[in-house]
């Protein structure tokens, strides 16, 4: 009859996400999350984590796009990269013509930390400490007491650079911010009065040995060992990037082992399973890439945050490299992405802050949230209907296990993502990521399963939208 709704089989009529490990085998897995580790063992902070994908592109043919040659016979298949500041990195495998759009996939890599302020050495009590001052949203009172290590990068006056990497390797020394006992600390007040920025100090130095009584004298003890090690001078540390970060290993976690924890899965969860995505995407539909990206942590601003698209001006010079005149901002409405970002998991211990019916879950595959924001959706991207049935189709089609998402409660939630900086260009983007336990804090949880199966939607959305 005309007008008559085709309905859905009886068994499908209720939605129920699917646990990845009833699926998927343990060994694939875990073989994956090998890889996984290595990666978080290797890299805590953006200029790691983008020397590290550059390194892997070119182990696999990608070739720098400042580095092809202008002329010649336009390429039919081309694998290219672009690194910007050493803080932004694109790439892109072109397998089809751009007027039939392209599928991507972005992220951040940047986490919440301390950074060093441009002097942070003070000598107080007997102690050289190192002042800081906190980078993105963090519960301070979870940095007293950890282990911490130094990564960062010296800018010399004359260009050159030191990198600077302490507390990581078992024989060295960590950092750390001492607190009170609990016998002296008899303050009554909210946590977040109790814990104050500028108490974020940490324990650099106190040895004296072989040095005369004298005003900051563990201070020049300090600042000659860094000499003497690295060739910076107190000066220097004014045009330096020092961050302390957990000096912590990814471990597994639960003594059935099915949970990761490491610190700065957000975002660099995502950043690792798009660029392996993207690498190992088979034949896809059509031109794909993945767009990582620093500074979401505080807002995306400044040139190397989503805010600058440096991503399109590469696109446009791609465009040029295969010979095709097209306009970025058709281009654009032609395509679609998936802004790779994590989710807050539902917290057995804390279930008062969600909606349980949808919160994600862990162990149930890739979390896709319409939108985030907060107070009425401000300040979100949300994914049309259109865009979330036919991602819904590939990844359903393709064995994906995938979970619909919130961040918390109406009115306790909320939080922006790159997302809403993409969707300006014009084109279809979603937030989808895998969900997260402890998120923000120095150890934050994964689950093995979640993580192997956003690596899988990532193919799949890679290989199969579009079509």
């Amino acid at each position: 009859m005309p007008g008559r709704r085709k309905k859905a089989p009886l068994s499908s009529v209720e939605f129920n996400p699917k646990n990845v490990w009833t699926v998927r085998r343990r060994e694939e897995i875990e073989n994956y999350i090998d890889g996984y580790k290595n990666f978080m063992s290797e890299c805590k902070t953006v200029r790691e984590s983008i020397e590290y994908f550059a390194r892997m592109l070119e182990e696999k043919g990608f070739k720098r796009l400042s580095n092809l040659p202008s002329r010649g016979r336009p390429p039919k298949n081309l694998d290219v990269y672009e690194v910007y500041k050493n803080k932004m990195l694109v790439a892109f495998r072109i397998r089809s013509p751009l007027s039939r759009g392209i599928n991507l996939i972005g992220a951040h890599i940047d986490s919440p930390r301390l950074d060093l302020k441009p002097l942070p050495v003070v000598e107080k009590e007997g102690f050289a400490i190192g002042k800081t001052h906190y980078y993105g949203g963090i519960k301070k009172y979870q940095w007293f007491n950890l282990p911490l290590a130094v990564h960062g990068t010296v800018v010399r006056t004359d260009g050159s650079t030191v990198e600077v990497k302490i507390g990581e390797d078992p024989s060295e020394p960590v950092l750390v911010i001492a607190d009170l006992l609990p016998h002296l600390d008899r303050r009554d007040e909210p946590v977040s009065k109790l814990f104050k920025g500028e108490d974020l100090n940490v324990l650099l130095a106190s040895d004296t040995v072989g040095q005369k009584e004298e005003k900051n004298v563990v201070k020049k003890k300090l600042l000659e060992l860094l000499n003497e090690k690295y060739g910076i001078t107190e000066e220097d540390l004014v045009s330096a990037e020092i961050e302390i970060v957990p000096a912590l290993q990814p471990k597994d976690v639960g003594i059935d082992g099915s949970m990761i924890g490491a610190y700065g899965h957000d975002d660099r969860v995502c950043a690792y399973t798009a660029v392996t995505a993207l690498l190992e995407a088979n034949n896809p539909s059509r031109s794909a890439g993945v767009v990582l990206l620093d500074r979401e942590e505080i807002g995306s601003d400044g040139n190397t945050g989503a805010k600058h698209h440096f991503w399109l001006k590469v696109l446009k010079k791609l465009a040029q490299v295969v010979r095709e005149d097209i306009d970025i901002d058709d281009l654009m409405e032609l395509s679609g992405m998936i802004s790779g970002d994590v989710s807050a998991g539902l917290n057995p211990t804390f279930t008062d802050v969600h909606d349980p019916s949808n919160a994600p879950r862990l162990n149930y595959g890739i979390a896709i949230l319409r939108y985030t924001g907060s107070g009425g959706k401000y300040s979100t991207n949300e994914s049309h209907a259109e865009f979330i049935a036919a991602l819904r189709k590939i990844f359903n089609e393709s064995g994906v296990c995938w979970q619909p998402a919130e961040l918390g409660k109406v009115d306790q939630g909320g939080g922006g993502t790159v997302a809403k900086f993409f969707a300006e260009t014009g084109i279809d983007v979603v937030d989808a990521g895998p969900p997260l336990l402890g998120m923000h804090s120095p150890f934050e949880i994964a689950s093995k399963a979640d993580v192997y199966e956003t690596y899988r939607a990532y193919r799949v959305f890679l290989e199969r939208f579009g079509t």
